[in-house]
């Protein structure tokens, strides 16, 4: 139904996470743009800013010269862990050694480069932990060969935790531990991970804060490990969830909301 409020309230999302923000309209994601109704394509035209435009349309307003939350980077970036990658790496960003091997000769001289165990994950796409393996042998990397053409492999850091920062505007709004169960060496909730909130540290929050700024990330999650006597970023995810919020007794709805009216995003 079209709403009462005027074109120019700007206020809307495509995207579903700011769904429950009353302050927000929410139009969903029509990849056919005959898909919305008259006075939605005016609302899309005419809104100074558009919330969770999805990765389809992120490029299109970027090209058309409007602005959006996250920004165009952002999804540029987030799903793809070659990119990220590169962009650390330029940015002298502390990231774990990683290769990328591309098709069946390369997949062939992985061993020349790394030694047993590393990790092997899916770049594209993966999330909640699926799509990243302990190498442990010839065995499992033929395992793994055969799930990609493109095989993304890092270094194995001796870790049982890393830590959740998620920056929004260059603003750390929660961090905390996500400890991996025993036996488990991924730290991912959905893979038996527990939250902790116990001593997070500021020099870790602080190299992810850094790190959103560098990337031009605006609404990431970002994973810190320490070891070896330094910090390291693992990877940037878009898609984190909200379970540590929930356990921190944050509402993430109101926190989005309360940034909308106060225009920090």
């Amino acid at each position: 139904m079209k709403p009462e409020t005027p074109l120019h309230s700007k206020r809307i999302a495509l995207g579903s996470r700011l769904r429950r923000c009353k302050n927000v309209i929410t139009l969903g994601v029509r990849t056919n743009l005959s898909g919305y109704e008259d006075w939605q394509l005016e609302l899309i035209r005419h809104s100074d800013v558009i919330y969770y435009p999805t990765a389809f349309y992120a490029d299109i307003f970027d090209t058309m010269g409007k602005r959006t939350f996250p920004n165009y980077h952002t999804y540029k970036y987030a799903m793809d862990k070659i990119k990220q990658t590169a962009l650390f790496n330029l940015l002298k960003i502390s990231h774990p050694r990683t290769r990328v091997f591309y098709g069946n000769y390369q997949k062939t001289i992985i061993s020349d480069y790394f030694k047993f165990p590393f990790v092997a994950k899916i770049p594209r796409g993966s999330a909640l932990g699926r799509g990243v393996y302990l190498i442990r042998n010839d065995t499992d990397l033929a395992r793994y060969n055969l799930l990609t053409r493109a095989a993304y492999i890092q270094e194995y850091l001796n870790i049982d935790r890393d830590l959740r920062v998620v920056v929004i505007r260059g603003r750390p709004v929660h961090a905390y531990w996500r400890i991996a169960r025993p036996g488990e060496f991924r730290t991912n909730l959905s893979q038996g991970a527990r939250i902790s909130f116990d001593n997070i540290p500021e020099e870790g929050v602080a190299l992810a804060v850094n790190t959103a700024r560098l990337c031009q990330l605006d609404d990431v999650g970002l994973d810190i490990c320490f070891c070896d006597g330094r910090y390291w970023v693992l990877e940037a995810n878009m898609k984190y969830g909200r379970e540590g919020f929930r356990q921190a007794g944050i509402d993430y709805d109101q926190l989005m909301h309360d940034m909308i009216e106060n225009g920090q995003i």
